[in-house]
């Protein structure tokens, strides 16, 4: 019986390899032997889960054609790889990736950080900060005194809590945007909302046009339900959406649905003007493609005199083309996993039924902990507690990388969490992988792109500030210099503990 569990063909392990290598040479940096290079890029494929563990590799012939390379090179790299313990081979089933003893599997979403690892470790992957106390343990014991009438009832809300879905309605209808209870269901989070969406709107083989680059957990989610990805690349810095190259996309490829993040996307940070938001929903509604809105981020604006647009759902008063989501976890804290979705009465009904075949409902204690902060004001002042540390530890962020790595390029965004910072010409996923042997985990760009994009940029996030932002940057200097010089493979000195 074969070892392995997948196949990735030759054309597109290279197209893989070479997006690595597609990006300007640094000076003075060490050249590496053809077939170090290949094992090298195998490698970090393999551990920033590009390439999943236990896949199977083209055959040497195969590959060699594809890269343009000689046989025996790509025999080399395979060799060196199975001497690292990260390919097996047997004769007759071929060559597949794995990863050597004692090495964590790989995930190609934002995992978070084990927590024995917080003392060493300096976090940069996961764009959540703790919990805007008192507010979290308020909410909490309010629910508490609101559960007993619950208990006494099966406990299963498919649709969400009834005072919850009015609650809500009521603060899309104090936006501008008129909504009934019927129009909501509350869900486990953001990913449940957009998985049940997919779920019910495209199956495995549709195809779902998404921005370029995108959130990498939803990019997963997409891709392990079986759809077909279709990226639409974002203009440069902050100037976020070419309605030109939308109107193309959608024209062309007729997606069945369109994912986009609209207020500070992630992970660019750029925030759509109205007009590109009027422009994306008419072009979704000439293709027939349902846009689904990602407004986990809309709260959380940074700058105070920033006039914020309206929201996308406003410009489809049919509700006809736009679905949106919005969640508690990035405003509020991502350990309350609350979640919901605004759509036309009809989509409700249907994501509601399919429900029966997922998760049922949503905790209730969590609902009503929600629930309570929105009735008695307590949201707004929790959400400003997010902001100020956000805004606090942005620039605290900005201010530290631009001293100790001048030459790294990025745009300020005014609101969300996340950075997204070209790294100087250098490798993200290798950044990515001597970052930690150095003390400090950072996403690479490739995680959030399709086929290997963004080879080049890293994403940091607003979850650290004061002295460790300082150090975070210290590290990623140290990292820098490891990957630029070409002795990323030496080993690094191990980080030190640091206590903020």
């Amino acid at each position: 019986m074969a070892e392995w569990t997948s196949a990735v063909g030759a054309a597109q392990l290279a197209r893989l390899i070479t997006s690595q290598q597609a990006r300007p040479g640094v000076p003075g940096a060490r050249k590496l032997p053809a077939y170090r290079t290949l094992a090298d890029g195998i490698r970090l494929l393999v551990l920033e889960g590009r390439v999943p563990v236990a896949a199977r590799l083209p055959a040497e012939r195969e590959l060699a054609v594809s890269l343009s390379l000689s046989r025996t090179t790509v025999a080399a790299a395979y060799e060196a790889l199975r001497g690292e313990g990260f390919l097996e081979s047997r004769r007759g089933a071929g060559s597949w990736t794995s990863v050597p003893a004692g090495n964590p599997l790989p995930a190609r979403g934002l995992e978070p950080l084990p927590p024995e690892s917080l003392g060493s470790m300096i976090d940069l992957g996961c764009a959540a900060l703790p919990a805007p106390e008192p507010w979290l343990t308020k909410a909490v014991q309010g629910a508490l005194e609101e559960l007993p009438p619950y208990a006494h009832t099966h406990g299963d809300y498919p649709a969400g809590l009834p005072a919850l879905r009015r609650m809500l309605a009521d603060r899309y209808t104090e936006r501008g945007i008129p909504t009934m209870p019927e129009q909501i269901m509350v869900t486990t989070g953001a990913m449940g909302a957009i998985d049940a969406i997919c779920s019910l709107f495209a199956g495995r083989g549709e195809r779902i046009a998404v921005e370029s680059p995108s959130y990498a957990n939803i990019l997963q989610l997409m891709r392990a339900a079986g759809v077909r990805l279709v990226p639409v690349a974002m203009a440069d810095g902050l100037a976020g959406w070419d309605m030109t190259v939308w109107r193309q996309v959608l024209r062309d490829a007729a997606p069945r649905l369109a994912y986009v993040v609209a207020d500070f996307h992630n992970p660019t940070g750029a925030l759509a003007t109205d007009e590109q938001r009027r422009a994306m929903v008419e072009a979704a509604r000439s293709a027939g493609t349902v846009l689904v809105v990602d407004e986990t981020m809309a709260e959380l604006q940074l700058d105070p005199a920033l006039e914020m647009p309206r929201p996308v759902c406003s410009f489809d008063p049919a509700g006809s083309s736009v679905i949106t989501v919005g969640s508690a976890s990035k405003a509020f804290w991502a350990g309350m996993r609350i979640g919901w979705v605004r759509a036309a009465p009809d989509v409700i009904r249907s994501l509601v039924a399919a429900r029966a075949y997922a998760d049922l409902g949503t905790p209730v204690l969590e609902q009503l902990a929600v629930n309570w902060l929105m009735r008695t004001g307590g949201w707004a002042q929790a959400v400003q507690i997010r902001r100020d540390q956000a805004r606090d530890n942005r620039d605290a962020l900005v201010a530290a990388v631009r001293r100790e790595l001048p030459d790294w390029e990025f745009e300020v965004p005014r609101g969300g969490l996340t950075l997204w910072a070209r790294a100087g010409g250098l490798s993200g996923s290798r950044l990515a992988e001597v970052g930690e042997r150095v003390g400090v985990r950072v996403p690479s760009g490739p995680r959030f792109g399709v086929d290997g994009a963004f080879e080049g940029y890293v994403r940091l996030p607003f979850t650290v500030g004061g002295p460790v932002a300082e150090e975070a940057a210290v590290r990623l200097a140290a990292a820098a210099r490891l990957v630029g010089t070409g002795a990323a493979g030496s080993s690094a000195e191990p980080p030190r503990t640091f206590v903020a």
